[in-house]
């Protein structure tokens, strides 16, 4: 099952994304469950969110990603929401 995880970061918030991205990326690594992903950014091209495609076996295996990944732990974000998704074209 796909699920789009759609996060938005706090407002002012970018240096706690840099300061915890290593942590987030190598948490990527080590699930094995991110299918796609990347930062949002804003009208300056600066990183304010994220658009992460899990491939999970249900929405509790997205929303138990979610609340470990090392972002949401650092409080880095003012919402998140986890939608199921079809892919129709790529990948």
């Amino acid at each position: 099952m796909l699920i789009a995880l759609i996060a938005h970061d706090k407002q002012d918030a970018l240096q706690v994304r840099k300061d915890n991205r290593d942590a987030h990326l190598t948490y990527i690594e080590a699930t094995g469950v991110v299918n796609q992903a990347g930062p949002l950014l804003d009208d300056a091209g600066e990183m304010c969110g994220s658009l992460v495609i899990l491939d999970v076996t249900d929405k509790a295996a997205a929303q138990d990603w979610a609340d470990n990944d090392p972002y949401a732990k650092a409080g880095l974000f003012e919402s998140v929401s986890l939608i199921p998704w079809k892919r129709v074209v790529g990948g």
